[in-house]
């Protein structure tokens, strides 16, 4: 029996084969920690640390620190929350922000001012949806699917790029810094319009634990409100459970009003918001 309390490690093998199933519990919950640690164990290690709670022998929760030296951890109670804030603040273990599902974050942002002094900053905040029945909107734009190939890799690297300076992301995504980005292992979509025009692209994760994560959904600025967006979102949405996925999920930006009625149009479901917050100056005192 291993002893109560936070178990820390870089050997993602190590940490899967004791917490894997923990996270395969809830992989609608628990897309993040999946997909991540699924790079690392396919030969992308980076020096991410990985974290298990274990109380009474049993995963309780886990935690994940890349490099970039922000934290994401799963759900813990307030009590849980300042005992790991506690813990790696005693290992001078720097941190530069924290996400977690709403509660879990703000339980310890506040914990970690408490044990370092580092004040906390508001971050991104994003919605979870979960797929329940597909309903594809009415009318369909005139136009197919076309599943991304070698050929079409330029255009991919450049709307992933254009989604990620969108949404705030850094550094910039280009041609250089793609194959080490979150994009570079993702399978993508695009919906053509009948003359052959590039509309709209959704990507989507590999398969872990029978979930499928739909990310990015792009459309160029001269090409939105005309249904390609949801139209593609329903090609990619419609492919994963029939390979076998059970739980298709995605995230979306809560004040964006016009992408959280489409998702919850063609049929996904909100299960869970999360929270995000930074921390200037890393550990603090």
């Amino acid at each position: 029996m291993r002893p109560d309390g936070w178990h820390l490690t870089e050997d993602v093998d190590d940490f899967l084969a004791r917490a894997g199933d923990f996270l395969r519990s809830r992989p609608a919950l628990h897309t993040m920690p999946l997909t991540v640690t699924e790079k690392l164990r396919s030969g992308h290690a980076d020096g991410t640390v990985l974290g298990r709670l274990v109380q009474g022998d049993e995963v309780r929760a886990t935690f994940y620190r890349r490099p970039t030296r922000h934290l994401s951890v799963t759900a813990l109670s307030p009590g849980q929350a300042d005992a790991l804030a506690a813990h790696l603040a005693g290992l001078g273990l720097p941190l530069s922000g924290v996400t977690a599902v709403r509660d879990t974050a703000t339980a310890f942002a506040d914990a970690w001012r408490r044990h370092t002094g580092a004040e906390p900053v508001d971050g991104p905040s994003v919605r979870l949806y979960r797929l329940g029945t597909l309903t594809p909107p009415e009318p369909v734009p005139e136009g197919r699917a076309h599943v991304a190939d070698a050929r079409d890799l330029a255009k991919v690297v450049r709307w992933c790029g254009e989604f990620a300076a969108a949404v705030g992301e850094s550094p910039p995504l280009d041609a250089g810094t793609w194959a080490a980005s979150r994009y570079a292992d993702k399978r993508y979509t695009f919906w053509e319009t009948p003359d052959g025009v590039t509309a709209a692209m959704a990507g989507a994760t590999s398969m872990v634990a029978g979930m499928v994560r739909v990310d990015p959904v792009y459309t160029p600025v001269h090409l939105r409100g005309r249904g390609y967006a949801g139209a593609v979102t329903v090609e990619v949405s419609r492919a994963a459970p029939a390979a076998g996925a059970t739980d298709v999920v995605l995230f979306a930006d809560p004040g964006n009003a016009i992408s959280n009625a489409l998702y919850q149009r063609i049929g996904y479901v909100p299960i869970a918001d999360f929270a995000s917050f930074r921390f200037p100056g890393g550990a603090g005192r």
